[in-house]
């Protein structure tokens, strides 16, 4: 059925609504899809800026599990009014992605909407984005959407983390050609909040004890503990990271290597806090890769950009 001028747009007011109406309502099997269904843009919230500038935060539902997708800017992803570049992805992952980028308006926005638009298999969906204060985001509220805490609640331990910083080393441009490892090092420093969930020694009774542990959480249920990863951002799905990167979305499966499925085990951080990963390209173009460094509650990101060449 072809659905057109759909919106997408959560908040907490929107979740407590869906949640009383899910209990209202007939249980019904839920539906899983690997390729063929739709992307909703999402707007998460704003948060205001040191300079008096405000800072509106945007991610995305894919509904496929496997299907990614490849969407230039321009009449499938744009934003309105103004510039329809605002640096949004254009490589969408499967599933929840929460707090992917941010947007910037400058003080005197006042009560304007910020229009992200998406058309992805044949779906145009838009993301609603104002300074209404319902939507203002600080990090407590961050932690509790990614799972990193349970709805409504809070710890000294939360209140005090601070974001982990990521500062990534060399050229902000690279040029490599196909079939060219590219050597992407980058530092990692953390507060070391919140405390870490995870034990690196298990033993099979424990594993097999969290495999059949019910969810803590009415949300996701996020394992708190510090990584790196690197994504593709913008560009075509023709780059291999390795090692292979832990995933940046909500993939609840278990032993997929997702900070949101069960048995998942961070890589090691190096005392000195830096890491080193390989990019290898199997075709031409440009190329933006994200960065992003999360301990569990919150996060920092860095992108680079990469002429890729025969």
């Amino acid at each position: 059925m072809h659905r057109k001028g759909q919106i997408f747009s959560l908040g907490r007011k929107e979740f407590f609504l869906g949640m009383i109406l899910l209990l209202a309502a007939p249980i019904q099997a839920a539906e899983s899809f690997m390729s063929g269904q739709p992307v909703w843009p999402a707007f998460e919230g704003w948060r205001p800026n040191a300079d008096g500038t405000f800072s509106m935060m945007f991610g995305y539902m894919n509904e496929n599990w496997e299907e990614q997708h490849y969407v230039p800017v321009g009449e499938n992803n744009f934003f309105s009014p103004g510039e329809t570049d605002r640096s949004q992805p254009t490589f969408f992952m499967p599933r929840r992605n929460r707090f992917t980028f941010e947007v910037i308006v400058p003080a005197d926005w006042g009560d304007k909407e910020l229009v992200w638009t998406l058309n992805i298999n044949g779906v145009e969906a838009k993301a609603y984005a104002t300074l209404k204060p319902d939507y203002l985001v600080d990090n407590i509220v961050i932690a509790s959407e990614t799972g990193s805490l349970g709805i409504g609640t809070s710890s000294p331990e939360s209140r005090s983390n601070t974001a982990p910083s990521l500062t990534l080393q060399g050229d902000t441009e690279r040029t490599v050609r196909v079939g060219e490892p590219l050597v992407l090092r980058s530092q990692l420093v953390d507060d070391g909040l919140p405390r870490s969930r995870v034990r690196h020694s298990r033993t099979e009774e424990d594993l097999k004890r969290s495999m059949f542990r019910p969810p803590a959480k009415p949300t996701v249920n996020k394992i708190n503990a510090l990584y790196m990863s690197w994504n593709l951002y913008r560009g075509e799905n023709t780059v291999i990271f390795d090692p292979p990167q832990t995933k940046v979305w909500e993939d609840t499966r278990t032993a997929a290597n997702s900070p949101w499925g069960q048995l998942w085990l961070p890589p090691e951080i190096p005392e000195d806090g830096i890491i080193e990963v390989n990019a290898t390209f199997t075709k031409p173009g440009t190329y933006t890769l994200w960065a992003r460094a999360d301990d569990g509650g919150l996060y920092d990101d860095g992108y680079i950009t990469v002429t890729v060449t025969e």
